[in-house]
């Protein structure tokens, strides 16, 4: 058996940062995670996906990032369970929560953090009768290895973030990159749409709008992909990769049996301290919901300063909490 003062469920970016926040408060803490690695969707999902909007860093891949928090958190000693997913969750007679895990592991903590990121997700699917047969020899939902695509020929569906990251990372990587997307205009960001655009005008990218990928064909890969417009009008593409891009599905999973107040797959939060509306339990990052929220890590950072102020008095209600600065104090291991 396992305990802790926290134990922090998800091991993402947002998660790793709460042990760092906690950690300054002398809590100790344990992490559960379902993937086998630290970082969440960052290691498992786009490790090599660039990042711009985090403070001090103009551009940091999501791996580095993960290890720069790993890093961070290296004094304070956390532990870790990976690849195990939180089964069963009830508060004992001595007011203290147990965890146990699919594998049987079982925790005890004075309080919990629920960090799980979307929870279990998988990505959405395109309705393409064909997709399944390619999904392990040309199809792919997310990207692990970009070198992987070097020299081949992607095809890139979709209108949003990553979409247009992926075209505008894979367009110096891969032989060519073609973007395909329903609409006209984009959902993603300004800047990033304006790239791509100019990308196409500069005739690095192919870029097909107002048209749909309809069928894939091939042998034993993927060989082509056929496409749709608007007008009916078909064309077919010669590739080697097809990425589909239209982001994940969240599914809470056990969690959404805990008896947390839930809206549309997130749980609610008081912004006060992200408390939920089981006393010490805390939800932080893009699990959570509330007026106003952004699913940025940059806010899920702050969410986890907050929740630790709250968390050492739910923890230890006697002991007196001065709020103190890193730059005056620094960092006493534990």
């Amino acid at each position: 058996m396992i305990n802790c003062d926290i134990c922090i469920i998800g091991a993402g970016p947002v998660g790793l940062f709460a042990v760092f926040e906690a950690g300054l408060l002398r809590m100790r803490c344990h992490l559960i995670d379902a993937l086998p690695q630290t970082g969440g969707q960052l290691s498992e999902v786009y490790p090599h996906k660039p990042i711009y909007d985090i403070p001090g860093y103009p551009i940091i891949t999501a791996q580095e990032l993960i290890d720069k928090l790993m890093e961070q958190i290296h004094p304070f000693s956390p532990t870790f369970t990976l690849g195990e997913r939180v089964e069963s969750f009830l508060k004992n007679s001595d007011d203290l929560f147990e965890l146990t895990t699919n594998e049987g592991t079982k925790v005890v903590a004075k309080a919990i953090v629920i960090a799980a990121g979307l929870g279990s997700f998988e990505p959405r699917k395109p309705a393409i009768p064909t997709l399944e047969k390619f999904e392990k020899n040309g199809v792919l939902y997310w990207v692990k290895h970009p070198k992987d695509l070097s020299g081949k020929q992607v095809v890139i569906a979709g209108g949003g973030d990553s979409a247009l990251d992926w075209t505008i990372h894979l367009a110096d990587i891969a032989q060519r990159v073609t973007l395909v997307h329903r609409g006209d205009t984009f959902r993603g960001t300004p800047e990033s749409a304006a790239k791509v655009f100019e990308l196409a005008r500069q005739n690095k990218i192919d870029l097909i709008l107002k048209s749909n990928v309809v069928d894939l064909l091939g042998q034993d890969r993927l060989e082509s992909v056929e496409l749709l417009d608007h007008e009916r009008n078909s064309l077919s593409i010669a590739t080697d990769y097809f990425i589909p891009l239209f982001g994940l599905s969240p599914k809470l999973g056990p969690i959404a049996q805990w008896g947390l107040g839930i809206d549309k797959n997130a749980i609610n939060v008081n912004t006060k301290d992200y408390s939920t509306n089981i006393d010490g339990v805390y939800a932080i990052g893009d699990i959570n919901t509330y007026e106003g929220k952004l699913k940025l890590i940059l806010c899920g950072f702050h969410e986890a300063a907050l929740m630790a102020q709250s968390a050492f008095k739910y923890v230890y209600p006697d002991e007196k909490l001065t709020f103190k600065y890193t730059t005056v104090y620094g960092i006493n291991p534990l």
